[in-house]
């Protein structure tokens, strides 16, 4: 499929063994080396602000980034930039609004931010279903997509041996997890990010180059081999075959923008900088990368339908998932030298690595919440060892099942479940953090209100979209409960996420309001400004 014939093959399969290899020793050598939660949870926040945006980058950078959006950009033009730039919205708004007050009130999880503003068990049990609720979709998309990566480039079709990729890979995702802790998947994070941009910028040059360095020339006949003409170039193409294309695109950058910005693997990331300095300089870092690459996704996007065409596109992948690696491959031509066999394999080797890491990291968010904020709140001063212990544990309770349903939906449409990730991100994760970082009155009933009541919204709504069913691209064609008219289901579930928080807190009456303001004005100069800085103390010979 990838017509490189068994030499590109052979230094594909080279390349992905050795960086599974090394990512594998450097992860066991950068783990943690003795029974101390900070150096498993935060790496001892010592990650300095360059490596630690190169991570955040490297988080928001999934898989699903790279295939998913390059699939857009290539079939569907406009509507593809789009998504690419909600996604470094969503990045701003993380930056701007949410970075420094969940540094200056978590510790390890988001449960952390959560009950420093209401205490209680409840509450972080809630969060840690929330936060397994998010990211085991995710995690589903991401497995599975190994096997079919590795299919298309090595050229096997055998699903036994796309199911044993799966395998593979997620004992892989399991071991970087249990054993590197969060300095381990940091490090994992910033090969892969470099990776992605080094081999994605030399790309993107060739594309360009073989377009005479004229943008506008590359984007004329994309939309010219893209077989829908001028539509290519203007908004709605992607959802055109629905009733409401306009407000499903509406729909679909609400949750790319607050769910991507509030995913628990993400936000954990702001728990591994010193200070709100290293805050700001780490985002800083991680959006300057998050840029560059969406600017390089889209060169590569276009460059494939202009290269290749919409029919080969869609021939080799329906939702042209692989329209970066067709981009890729035919940027070289119909003769590829060893050294361009070289380049292919590293962008394909990044693609596989892009994988793991986005796992790995969802894993260990995953694991730290179980363990964190379900058993260690059960046994208050639970030993460091037996809570790092736990926290190995259910990287495996994790991500056994995982692998299992990745393996069984590997041959489904698997978009429902990554928007379903940030559907939860936008309409429980997102409410529940504004208002806990930001409103005076917010009590224990909003809370509990706003993370269950906009999880069943989304659990709801979304099992009548059409990804679901009722159309032969979704997830179980043979159904047709196609009862809700939008794609996404964040146009009504983000507003019903924050109206069961406001609904909650209003309702709880006047003494639960009074004690949350309180408790807010105990922590407000925290939330807002950090703990205290130590000022030098001076005498009279200085």
């Amino acid at each position: 499929m990838t017509d490189l014939g068994g030499s590109a093959q052979s230094w594909s399969l080279v390349a992905f063994c050795s960086v599974v290899t090394l990512t594998l020793l450097l992860c066991v050598l950068t783990g943690p080396d003795r029974d101390d939660l900070e150096e498993f949870y935060t790496g001892y926040r010592t990650l300095s602000p360059l490596r630690n945006g190169l991570a955040v980058a490297g988080d928001y950078i999934s898989a699903a980034t790279v295939l998913t959006i390059g699939g857009v950009i290539a079939l569907c033009g406009y509507d593809g930039v789009v998504l690419a730039l909600s996604t470094l919205l969503s990045l701003l708004l993380l930056m701007f609004l949410l970075a420094e007050p969940l540094h200056n009130t978590g510790r390890f999880t988001m449960g952390d931010a959560l009950s420093r503003r209401v205490p209680g068990r409840a509450v972080r049990i809630t969060a840690c279903a929330v936060t397994l609720l998010s990211l085991i979709p995710m995690m589903i998309v991401q497995l599975a997509g190994v096997g079919q990566l590795l299919a298309f480039i090595l050229g096997f079709s055998d699903r036994a041996m796309q199911t044993g990729c799966i395998a593979g890979a997620g004992i892989l995702m399991i071991s970087y997890a249990a054993l590197g802790g969060m300095r381990g998947t940091a490090l994992i994070q910033i090969i892969k990010t470099v990776m992605l941009l080094g081999s994605g910028l030399v790309v993107a040059v060739l594309v360009l180059a073989t377009f005479g360095w004229h943008p506008g020339t590359l984007v004329d006949t994309a939309a010219q081999r893209s077989g829908t003409g001028q539509a290519f170039l203007q908004y709605g193409l992607q959802f055109a075959d629905g009733p409401h294309p306009g407000l499903d695109m509406v729909s679909t950058q609400v949750a790319i923008v607050l769910g991507g910005a509030c995913l628990p693997h993400v936000t954990m990331r702001m728990y591994t900088a010193g200070n709100a300095r290293q805050v700001r300089r780490t985002m800083s870092w991680a959006v300057s990368s998050v840029a560059l690459f969406m600017l390089v996704i889209t060169v590569i996007g276009l460059g494939a339908t202009a290269l290749v065409g919409r029919e080969r596109i869609t021939a080799a992948d329906p939702h042209g998932s692989t329209a970066y690696l067709l981009g890729a491959r035919a940027v070289f031509g119909p003769d590829v030298s060893r050294t361009e066999s070289l380049v292919f394999s590293t962008v394909t080797t990044a693609i596989f690595l892009t994988l793991l890491a986005s796992v790995a990291g969802m894993t260990l968010a995953c694991a730290n919440s179980l363990a964190h904020d379900v058993a260690a709140s059960r046994h208050s001063g639970m030993p460091a060892l037996r809570e790092m212990t736990l926290a190995r544990a259910g990287a495996l309770i994790v991500g056994v099942p995982v692998v299992l349903l990745a393996a069984v939906a590997q041959h489904r449409s698997l978009q429902p479940l990554a928007t379903l990730s940030f559907c939860m991100g936008a309409s429980a994760i997102a409410p529940a953090l504004v208002y806990s970082l930001f409103w005076r009155r917010f009590g224990k009933a909003g809370l509990l209100g706003t993370l269950v009541g906009g999880s069943v919204a989304v659990l709801v709504l979304m099992s009548g979209t059409r990804l679901v069913s009722g159309s032969p691209a979704s997830a179980f064609p043979e159904a047709d409960l196609n009862w809700f008219p939008f794609t996404t289901t964040a146009l009504v579930s983000v507003p019903v996420g924050f109206a069961c928080g406001w609904l909650g807190t209003v309702l709880s009456g006047r003494r639960s309001a009074r004690r949350a303001r309180e408790r807010y004005a105990g922590i407000e100069q925290l939330i807002l400004a950090g703990p205290p800085q130590r000022r030098p103390s001076w005498s009279d010979n200085d």
